[in-house]
């Protein structure tokens, strides 16, 4: 007998016909003589109506109040797919994130998970009943619903497979895994049997929508093994999981690209000590979060040219925060530019191998793209180029690594 946590997302719950085709997957579970917990989101579009009609009625809304409108489309889910599974002869009882209770900070929106009593849904694996646990919610001290931001149903998940101590995690999507890079750019992209999981983690930072990066963060610091499916196919997925249980690694895994950057240049920044954090600083106190930095001195040491990316819907903030300090920063020009996105290798085979970053920056010059910025880690290339030339940089690089399918 396995311990296993099922995550369906909002695809998969969107209608009844598709509830019914989920409590079958789980009766299939349970007829293997799994312990199962389910883990749900709301049915597509529920949440995005939802924060709409919170919207209307007033923008500067109370965040507690907004997050006891929006977590209530898992506790619809929850309810329904407990209900399917009875009908079936499954023993199954929903749960709230407050009767598990799944602990979480106060931050209204964005909350972070601190702690899961499994004790309550222990018990019932004990009476034979499925949970069917309401995903992207918690409880906050003075017993306040909170909801953990866009993608918390997968860290729900993975929480809850960490305190249950659960074999694997299975995250059941519209994809059937991860892939060599989307799909919809590259036809020869291939379907990754494993991957580890600071190879996804830096792929869904980076821009793959397959999985919420603090759900891989979680899985990565708790060594939860993490599955992708697809709800609508059959298939082993994509299993996630430590290093050491890839015996052929590959250099590079995957090619990650995110259109969602906008990049700031300042000119003429007088280079002295202190500059960067008085530049940085001040968008660090917005929650304006900054990715890749480059820096120029001029020639005479006098001034710097300092680029770099935020968040394309932060630029106009950014820019707001920078030119009110322009007196105390001394700049010459600030340039700020929409049109840019950034590309990335991603592999954990580049730290025993040389001339990957070679291998990219020739595969991109052959096709003339011109890099404008770069920025590296361990297991990761990533470059800043003209959103013009995104697909053709993907498909090239996917190429170059030998990543390309029959």
């Amino acid at each position: 007998m396995a311990r296993i946590v099922m995550k369906f997302g909002g695809t998969s719950v969107k209608d009844i016909d598709r509830i019914r085709n989920v409590a079958q997957r789980v009766k299939a579970e349970v007829g293997a003589g799994n312990e199962v917990a389910v883990v749900v989101s709301a049915m597509a579009g529920v949440t995005n109506q939802l924060v709409d009609w919170t919207n209307q009625l007033s923008k500067l809304h109370d965040p507690r109040e907004y997050d006891v409108v929006v977590a209530s489309g898992e506790q619809v889910t929850s309810g329904l797919l407990a209900v399917g599974l009875q009908a079936i002869g499954v023993e199954a009882r929903s749960w709230l994130g407050w009767q598990v209770p799944i602990r979480s900070n106060a931050v209204h929106g964005k909350a972070r998970i601190e702690s899961i009593l499994a004790e309550r849904i222990e018990a019932g694996f004990k009476r034979g009943e499925v949970a069917v646990v309401a995903g992207f919610q918690g409880v906050a001290e003075g017993e306040r619903i909170t909801t953990l931001g866009r993608g918390g149903s997968d860290t729900s998940a993975v929480a809850l497979a960490a305190a249950l101590k659960a074999s694997r995690c299975d995250i059941y999507t519209d994809v059937d895994g991860v892939y060599t890079t989307d799909p919809r750019i590259v036809a020869k992209a291939r379907k990754l049997d494993k991957i580890t999981y600071e190879e996804m983690l830096e792929l869904a930072s980076l821009g793959a929508k397959v999985l919420q990066t603090r759900s891989v963060e979680m899985a990565m610091n708790h060594r939860v093994r993490l599955r992708v499916l697809s709800s609508f196919e059959d298939g082993p997925g994509t299993l996630v999981c430590d290093e050491d249980e890839i015996v052929e690694k590959s250099i590079v895994s995957g090619i990650a690209y995110s259109r969602d950057e906008a990049k700031i240049t300042l000119t003429g920044v007088a280079d002295r000590p202190g500059v960067a954090a008085a530049i940085f600083g001040p968008l660090a106190e917005s929650s304006i979060n900054v990715d890749m930095i480059v820096q120029n001195v001029s020639v005479d040491g006098t001034s710097t040219d300092i680029t770099f990316t935020v968040g394309k819907a932060d630029l106009d903030r950014a820019v707001h925060v920078i030119t009110g300090r322009r007196d105390k920063l001394t700049f010459k020009d600030l340039k700020a530019d929409k049109n840019v996105s950034k590309v990335s290798v991603i592999g954990v085979g580049m730290r025993s191998h040389a001339g990957v970053a070679q291998r990219m920056f020739s595969a991109l010059a052959d096709r003339s793209i011109n890099i404008q910025a770069i920025s590296t880690s361990e297991i990761k290339i990533s470059v800043l180029i003209a959103e013009e030339y995104t697909e053709l940089a993907v498909r090239a690089l996917h190429t170059a690594y030998g990543l390309d399918g029959k």
